[in-house]
């Protein structure tokens, strides 16, 4: 197979994504639920929230996010209800989520196997709250134990089970590339757990067997957020504060050993909270427009990464082209085969654009060509992509924004039509 092809086709159940703006037909979400209830403002910094969301709210403004979906033709899968199905068939993934929750390096052998032994016999919708929400020590349902020490030695308000609040911004720990799914490896230690739970729904719910991988690193960091698939075959992947040079690098390499991509884009962003991901600055509105932080427009670069002819893959030393840093915006049309991308930007003053990159207006998520949903919060940003004729479906956002994260942070697409 030749550079610049690409393996098309769909995974055993009929699951493919090869752009981010072809018709989104299948969707991974997760409604906010008791983890969020879990933030206060001692550990809210801790868990990466900027403040205390208002959690029926929060929810409140998730259903009418899901619903616009729904009414637009796509099927909301939501998280919580895959992982109890997941739990409820599967031994294996009970034993794994268990595993990976109960931290015996923290808890120390008594409470953890204590622990352990008494999640294995709890329902799985019961179990599947508390991987995602968390335990603390004065929930435990069993009186202490005069062997552990740990126990002793913890207030009760202290977590057993960490919570997870960030599990609504299901674009990270998963993204689809084709026929595949690529299990990220998240950066920060709030966060790290949060891909155990999507693995055990990949690897055992049955509506997705069949599905093979189509990258899985526990070493380099990866996330879904700094992954753009600006067309089949082409990638751009942002490197900042959550993804690392060598996890961009590993990607590269696994998507082109799998035929799934010929050109990576590796895009620098700062490392701050305000560009957490690529998908804060910049995101794709339609097959040759994107929407922009007018801030980064003329800096943004990228090194490319091309799969030559003759790669043979990694284990024969896979010849590959490195080039840059260009111009974002030129190098990636080139990459996409088209003349030139059209740029709509958060507006011409700079300080509506700096509240509005803040409030994720740059973070959309196309439901087809030149259809987005966007937070209703970010006036300018979505009347200038409305006067570029692009359809906006605002959503409240005022809870869900807490986290840092737009509509597209919120989502993970599964299937699209082929782009």
């Amino acid at each position: 197979m030749g550079a610049d092809a690409v393996a098309g086709g769909h995974s055993a159940n009929g699951l493919s994504v090869t752009s981010e703006v072809a018709t989104l037909r299948t969707v991974l979400l997760h409604r906010p639920g008791g983890e969020l209830r879990r933030l206060t403002p001692r550990n809210n910094d801790q868990l990466l929230f900027d403040a205390i969301p208002w959690v029926e709210r929060a929810q409140q403004e998730h259903d009418v996010f899901a619903d616009v979906l729904r009414e637009h033709g796509t099927e909301v899968l939501l998280l919580a209800d895959l992982l109890t199905e997941t739990l409820a068939v599967s031994g294996a993934a009970r034993v794994q989520g268990i595993s990976a929750a109960v931290d015996t390096r923290r808890l120390g052998h008594a409470l953890a196997d204590e622990l352990a032994a008494y999640l294995r016999g709890v329902p799985a919708s019961e179990l599947a709250e508390l991987l995602m929400a968390g335990m603390t020590f004065d929930e435990l349902p069993f009186g202490p134990n005069a062997a552990s020490l740990v126990r002793r030695m913890h207030h009760g308000a202290d977590f057993v089970i960490d919570p997870l609040p960030n599990l609504l911004f299901t674009r990270d720990s998963s993204f689809w590339v084709g026929p595949r799914v690529a299990i990220t490896s998240l950066a920060l230690p709030a966060r790290t757990r949060e891909t155990s739970l999507t693995d055990l729904v990949y690897a055992f719910h049955p509506r997705f067997l069949g599905v093979r991988r189509a990258y899985e690193s526990h070493t380099a960091p990866i996330e879904g957020g700094d992954v753009l698939l600006l067309g089949p075959g082409v990638l751009a992947v942002g490197v900042g504060e959550r993804t690392s040079p060598a996890g961009a690098e590993a990607l590269a390499r696994s998507l082109f050993d799998d035929d799934l991509a010929h050109t990576v884009l590796v895009v620098p962003i700062a490392q701050n909270r305000a560009t957490m991901h690529l998908d804060t600055v910049c995101t794709m509105v339609d097959s040759d427009a994107v929407v922009m932080y007018p801030a980064v427009r003329d800096s943004l670069c990228a090194f490319t990464i091309h799969k030559e002819d003759d790669y043979g893959g990694r284990a024969d030393g896979g010849t590959v082209s490195m080039r840059g840093p260009d111009p974002f915006l030129p190098a990636a049309a080139e990459a996409m085969g088209i003349g030139k991308l059209r740029v709509i930007d958060t507006g011409l003053d700079g300080v509506t654009a700096e509240r509005e990159q803040w409030d994720d207006g740059n973070n959309t998520l196309a439901l087809a060509p030149g259809v987005v949903a966007a937070y209703e919060r970010n006036e300018m940003t979505n009347a200038r992509l409305e006067d570029a004729g692009i359809e906006v479906l605002r959503i409240p956002g005022s809870e869900l924004g807490s986290g840092r994260g737009g509509p597209r942070c919120l989502s993970c697409p599964l299937s699209r039509d082929d782009g």
